[in-house]
């Protein structure tokens, strides 16, 4: 019998502060340029103010890439244009330096931390805080078998809890959520038709490193067959990704929902982490509002899970790299955003309600004149 309640979050997770985003909202009309006109940063700042509980926003100085990494055995079935169980290759170029999130965050200076859940590779060959989580050694073929043991499936979600409340605790301020592994899209693509009610065809995309016509039908018959297998079990959402979900994702839910609980926004990046976000909103309707939609990366199963949770994308340059590369992307915009909220300066109080607050008062009062004399002339 498991001791973990799922249940418990939906008490556990409150909105972010109503209150305070109403107090960024007068606070945004005061400033010196009109409302509206910096369009959807004025809205990424009032949801940071209200995450933070703080008027003006603080600034976003301490943010971290978390990716979570597994192999799935799924992938055996040629649904990946990557081998089975070559996750660790990716997971080793990442800390070496040489993937395009790790280009990306020394350019903005931002960590990166890969958590190993189920890479099928000997622990010894990884550093130990990369390997210290780790469930199992690759997960299930989830269209003939369960990705994990309810054991496994368990300590899967607990190491994400962790993982977030080691976050949490170090003084991270948002997250950039991503993935390393090999199948992960077709787990996540099961996870979004299971919850959404649609069939595999609907869901199936091409994948990080896209695949051709053949793999496509292969991976679409993989999803049905698994999607056969997740049905009977939506009623419990630790079953369902101990069926159909893998180590990686598993964790992955685990980690947005104690994220939420901790009060620490996250930036989701393509399609596997917005699968498990999926499977979070139906644990706790309240989560998805501590979360961002990075970025569209064209996969057909992140829409299909971001239209149900009313998430709208930040970005659409139709990046499917993963390693949380879109999420990287994004970041600058809502750090401007907080920027923009907190340091532009506020009108006067008697220029507060006087027109419009771009223009100049002089210029205000002599449009009409000019109108007037306009009318004379003809």
């Amino acid at each position: 019998m498991s001791s973990l309640n799922l249940d418990d979050f939906t008490d556990l997770i409150e909105r972010p502060d109503g209150g305070v985003r109403r107090d960024a909202e007068t606070h945004r009309e005061r400033r010196i340029v009109p409302p509206g006109s910096l369009g959807r940063l004025d809205d990424l700042g009032e949801w940071l103010a209200a995450a933070q509980s703080a008027v003006p926003v603080r600034p976003v100085e301490r943010p971290r890439v978390v990716l979570f990494a597994g192999d799935h055995g799924i992938a055996e079935l040629g649904v990946s244009a990557r081998a089975a169980g070559s996750a660790a290759d990716l997971v080793r170029a990442v800390l070496e330096g040489g993937r395009p999130v790790s280009v990306l965050a020394r350019r903005l200076g931002v960590p990166v931390r890969v958590v190993d859940m189920a890479l099928d590779c000997d622990p010894a060959s990884l550093p130990e805080d990369v390997v210290r989580h780790r469930v199992r050694r690759g997960s299930g073929r989830i269209d003939i078998e369960d990705a994990l043991s309810p054991e496994e499936a368990e300590a899967a979600f607990r190491a994400g809890m962790a993982v977030a409340d080691e976050e949490a605790d170090s003084g991270t301020d948002l997250v950039v959520l991503g993935d390393v592994s090999v199948g992960g899209t077709t787990a996540a693509g099961v996870l979004v038709a299971a919850l959404c009610g649609t069939d595999a065809s609907v869901v199936t995309g091409r994948g990080g490193l896209a695949i051709d016509d053949l793999a496509w039908m292969r991976k679409c018959a993989a999803i049905r067959d698994a999607l056969r297998r997740a049905r009977p079990v939506l009623g419990d959402q630790l079953q369902l990704l101990a069926t159909v979900g893998g180590a990686d994702l598993t964790a992955m839910t685990g980690f947005l929902l104690q994220a939420a609980v901790r009060k620490l926004p996250v930036l989701l990046d393509g399609v596997v982490a917005s699968a498990c976000a999926l499977v979070g909103q139906r644990v706790a309707f309240r989560a998805p509002d501590w979360w961002l939609a990075a970025h569209d990366s064209g996969e057909p199963g992140q829409a299909k899970a971001l239209d149900r949770m009313a998430l709208e994308p930040l970005l659409s340059h139709g990046v499917t790299v993963g390693e949380g590369v879109g999420g990287l992307l994004a970041l600058p915009l809502v750090q401007a955003a907080a920027a923009l909220a907190a340091e532009l300066p506020e009108l006067p109080e008697d220029a507060e309600g006087s027109g419009d607050a771009g223009q100049p008062e002089a210029e205000a009062e002599a449009e009409p004149a000019q109108e007037q004399e306009a009318g004379q002339a003809r």
